[in-house]
């Protein structure tokens, strides 16, 4: 089955987002997104307890061909340097959390103690985090942070769609990861192999067939989709702390626009260059 996606840009103007040493340009044209019977089992075989258990790949679209138009997208994830320019500039709150406002969003996998490395003081991230994906950010803090940077550019960034992402993860052919259809623990940060987060690109060998990383591991990603009863679909190939059959690219789940999580990050989409 073919599924034909609104083309987001002209090739002219996407073109104008060029490929470099912060954006890769993905080429119009159809690729497989999604999983068939078969990848979720293999995702199950791998994907830990919880997974077989709550049978979390279930909800995955179904692998179908779907055409997409030219875009750009970040190579890396946003950094902490990257957001503390914008909040530097546009007064945008920092990312922190008190503990009560952690305790009400529920999903608390990690305690409070294991949030407190990642919470910015005086509006300064951790030290030594400087290259490290931003976390605990809001849906809404990461689209602010999009329009900001269009506006310093005069480009128009937003977050990606659910496709887009993909696409950008997987490349044409359908692949289980950014790098093939088995799991190599050595090209991506999960597992709990590190502890936490890492400096983006730390893992080059697990790049995207367009050269984008981390886009298996490290943090889950906001994307602009959202899920029939409003939550924001997530993707970014699993986290830090996610086992293998999280970390491919169909994966998906669900979270509420409002949440904030040492798990969350982001990255941008650059959708035309200013007229």
């Amino acid at each position: 089955m073919t599924f034909a996606l609104f083309p987001i840009v002209d090739a002219a103007g996407a073109l104008e987002c060029r490929a470099s040493t912060v954006l890769s340009v993905i080429s119009a044209g159809p690729f497989w997104m999604g999983s068939d019977a078969k990848e979720r089992a293999y995702a199950y075989r791998i994907g830990g307890e919880a997974a077989r258990r709550n049978r979390w790949f279930d909800a995955e679209l179904p692998r179908q061909q779907a055409t997409l138009g030219t875009y750009a997208i970040d190579r890396y994830l946003v950094t902490n340097d990257d957001y503390r320019q914008f909040i530097q500039q546009t007064g945008h709150r920092a990312p922190t959390l008190a503990e009560e406002e952690y305790q009400r969003q529920g999903y608390l996998v990690h305690p409070y103690e294991e949030v407190k490395p990642y919470l910015w003081r005086d509006r300064r991230y951790p030290e030594g985090r400087g290259r490290h994906p931003v976390v605990l950010v809001s849906l809404a803090d990461a689209q602010a942070y999009a329009r900001w940077r269009g506006e310093r550019e005069g480009r128009r960034y937003r977050l990606p769609t659910e496709a887009e992402w993909e696409k950008s993860a997987r490349g044409t052919d359908g692949r289980y990861f950014p790098w093939g259809n088995r799991w190599r623990p050595g090209l991506a940060n999960a597992e709990y192999r590190v502890g936490g987060t890492t400096k983006v690109g730390s893992y080059p060998q697990g790049a995207s067939p367009y050269g984008c990383f981390d886009m298996a591991g490290n943090v889950f990603e906001w994307t602009s989709s959202t899920f029939v009863d409003g939550q924001v679909v997530m993707k970014g190939g699993g986290s830090w702390d996610d086992q293998p059959g999280i970390c491919r690219a169909a994966a998906r789940h669900g979270r509420i626009k409002e949440a904030r999580h040492i798990l969350f990050g982001f990255r941008c989409l650059c959708e035309t260059a200013a007229k």
